[in-house]
């Protein structure tokens, strides 16, 4: 597997990716450019298309040797292989650790609380995801973040994402604040060319 603790992370979206083939299409486009992982983030409750979505993206990352995550169904995650990501009150990492073993990505999010961070890490989260940092339209009714705590949670030692409202303005300055992996949706995926965006956005990490 490609080495995915540093770059892109591209989240996707129903409501603008309503379709299989939208879906497949753009992230296809995205993995192409060069991602570091991919989510797959589907809260309709249709268990069905879950199951065939995530099948078909993680037949096409792996493809392109990337990490897949499910978002918070670590039933889904187990059946498929791939990795998992938890909210604040989607579940217990330990629990998800003992389920999908020693190998498998788990991430936690933290939002801006170091104290949560910590739990988690202990735990056996993979990596810690902390924002908004910026407005989001994802989620604009999201708890704010400062910038600051990226900083103080390197203490944990894993990697450290960064989310919310994050765009070619704030990338860079997202990045030297200590994020490791920036995590978008909109910022990709509400492109009609994901790929662009994605190549336009990686420059950041070259620096």
């Amino acid at each position: 597997m490609t080495q995915w603790t540093r770059g892109l992370y591209a989240l996707t979206d129903a409501q603008l990716m309503p379709d299989d083939a939208t879906l497949i299409d753009r992230c296809e486009s995205a993995l192409s450019a060069g991602i570091a992982l991919l989510q797959y983030r589907d809260k309709s409750g249709d268990e069905g298309q879950r199951e065939r979505q995530g099948r078909a993206l993680k037949a096409l990352c792996d493809h392109y040797d990337t990490p897949l995550i499910i978002n918070d169904d670590a039933a889904l995650a187990w059946r498929l292989g791939v990795g998992l990501h938890l909210g604040r009150s989607d579940g217990s990492i330990a629990r998800a650790r003992k389920a999908l073993g020693p190998e498998a990505i788990i991430g936690a999010t933290c939002q801006g609380s170091l104290e949560f961070a910590e739990q988690a890490a202990r735990e056996g989260a993979s990596y810690l995801a902390f924002g908004r940092f910026y407005p989001s339209r994802t989620k604009p009714d999201a708890p704010p973040a400062d910038l600051s705590v990226l900083a103080q949670a390197a203490r944990f030692e894993l990697p450290l994402v960064a989310i919310g409202g994050i765009d070619g303005d704030n990338i860079e300055a997202t990045i030297d604040a200590g994020a490791d992996l920036i995590a978008l949706v909109h910022g990709i995926f509400g492109h009609d060319d994901p790929g662009a965006v994605v190549r336009r956005l990686n420059q950041a990490f070259d620096r």
